[in-house]
């Protein structure tokens, strides 16, 4: 009987077409990963990739791939802010809104993403990836647009709604992508890139341009929703035809360069690449895993920061004494920070291994302290206010950070969607209470708002050494329940074998691959 190596990063002295055979036979059982048949079918075409090479496509991803997904994932979320600082512009009294009822416009668009998530979920793993972000993408910027014509809370809310609905693919679906193309030790700064808070840089511009247009018979805050709307929708066309699903159908590389990012990815992060099957399976293991639920309680509490600022920032600037195009201005440095704060931390994650958790909590003090000042100064003391409001933007930072995590510990296509629905839910839940806490009849301090952003990063700071607890306790168990030293041997391996080589050419959970182990 024919056989087949694995010796380093490439097959030697094997018969491909018989590795091909067994992978396709065996997906019928076992379903194997669209990329291990990709591999099997192309690798030995190649040598081994030079380190040289490695740095060059990586560098190539970075600045083809990671653009592609910022603006994507930025244009959703100019949309969702953009309603804070319509609401300077006359969008209130336009609309003929009531303070409860803006406040809950900004929470019913995250009640959208909790009703939407499950099915959008199902869409990003059964169908092409791609393909449904960048559907939702079209179908969210189209309603940004129809946003313009509303006249009545009802019809602003049904809008809102549904914006909510297609939008909640954004976290989930670019996170996925990255993870097809990066390892598990890259993942975290590439996120940080793909999910810079410049949405306020952009929105603080765009406001700011609008305001040139308050004489015009149309209010200011629908030129606001034509260009962000226009410029997301014209945005999703162009990713219809260059948007990959994985490397794959990365038109950007080269056949030899989809071989060595498939590879790498396989070997180094000891997981798939892409299978569109739904394992029920897998379903079953997201849903009774205990490091879900801590990423999923994390992200209520850091998404209450996250709902209340995206619906008020530019209202409480607002009431600082600036008028509606300075208080545009003063929201820019806001994504700013948030960006670079981003950045920071996650460098850290790389220069730091298994530290992602420390440096989470580590990250939550600086927003600590600015809910902290805002709470406790006087309002008349615009400077120390503003400084507050900007220190709590440092909470985007352990936002990606954990969200790294979870993409680093999750192996299973279908895994990996379910974790991040569940994980996502607890963003929506969060973002919904925010703006609720933000009580109209508390204007200008919002005592109340503060005080529930003072008490969720703190709670937060609780969740993460959770997190970091449970991931060292089932690295322990797995250490003692597998050899340790057990690694990729050179001898044949027949079709009927079940070696751990085999392993990396299935599509299996992080707790199936016995040397896959949770980053802390």
């Amino acid at each position: 009987m024919g056989g087949w190596t694995i010796v380093g990063d490439s097959f030697k002295g094997g018969d491909v077409k018989l590795v091909t055979e067994h992978l396709i036979e065996s997906s019928r059982k076992s379903n194997v990963d669209y990329g291990a048949e990709f591999l099997a079918e192309n690798e030995h075409q190649y040598p081994p990739a030079t380190e040289d090479e490695e740095r060059r496509i990586i560098k190539k991803l970075d600045f083809i791939l990671v653009p592609m997904l910022f603006f994507t994932a930025t244009m959703g979320a100019v949309d969702k802010v953009s309603q804070g600082t319509a609401a300077i512009y006359g969008y209130i009294p336009d609309n003929n809104l009531t303070g409860s009822q803006y406040s809950w416009l900004g929470s019913i668009l995250f009640l959208g993403s909790l009703v939407g998530m499950f099915p959008m979920s199902f869409f990003l793993q059964r169908f092409p990836l791609g393909k449904v972000l960048v559907t939702a993408s079209l179908f969210w910027s189209s309603l940004t647009l129809l946003l313009c014509v509303g006249r009545s809370f009802a019809g602003l809310a049904a809008i809102r709604f549904l914006m909510g609905f297609v939008e909640c693919a954004i976290v989930p679906g670019c996170t996925l992508v990255c993870g097809r193309f990066y390892s598990k030790g890259e993942i975290a700064t590439r996120l940080a890139f793909v999910f810079a808070f410049a949405s306020s840089v952009i929105n603080g511009f765009l406001s700011w341009l609008v305001g040139y247009f308050h004489h015009s018979t149309v209010p200011a805050w629908k030129f606001l929703y034509i260009l962000v709307g226009s410029i997301s929708f014209l945005w999703g066309c162009l990713m219809w035809v260059y948007l990959p699903d994985s490397p794959l159908n990365a038109k950007f590389l080269t056949n030899q360069e989809k071989v060595y990012v498939v590879r790498r990815i396989i070997r180094k992060s000891n997981g798939g690449v892409q299978n569109n099957n739904w394992d029920w399976q897998q379903v079953k293991e997201a849903v009774l895993d205990s490091k879900t639920y801590v990423i999923f309680f994390f992200n209520i509490g850091i998404n209450i920061c996250n709902g209340g600022l995206s619906t008020f920032s530019s209202i409480i600037i607002f009431n600082l004494g600036f008028n509606a195009m300075k208080a545009s201005l003063m929201g820019i440095p806001t994504g700013v920070i948030a960006t670079l704060a981003t950045i920071f931390f996650t460098f850290l994650c790389n220069k730091f291994n298994n530290k992602r958790c420390l440096i989470a909590i580590i990250s939550l003090i600086p927003p600590v302290v600015g809910s902290a000042i805002i709470y406790a100064v006087d309002r008349s003391n615009v400077a120390p206010q503003l400084v507050g409001l900007y220190l709590l933007y440092f909470y985007f930072a352990p936002y990606v950070v954990m969200m790294s995590l979870a993409q680093a510990n999750t192996s299973g296509n279908t895994k990996k969607s379910v974790t991040y629905s569940i994980n996502y839910l607890g963003y929506c839940v969060g973002a919904l209470i925010g703006p609720q806490t933000f009580r109209a009849n508390q204007a200008p301090r919002y005592t109340g708002g503060f005080i529930a952003l003072l008490c969720s990063f703190l709670i937060c700071m609780m969740f993460a050494g959770i997190y970091w607890a449970i991931c060292i306790w089932e690295n322990s168990k797995k250490s003692r329940k597998y050899d340790e030293n057990e690694v990729y041997s050179e001898k044949p391996v027949s079709r009927d074998e079940k070696e751990i080589d085999d392993e990396e050419y299935y599509d299996l959970s992080d707790s199936q691959r016995k040397h896959f182990r949770y980053t802390t």
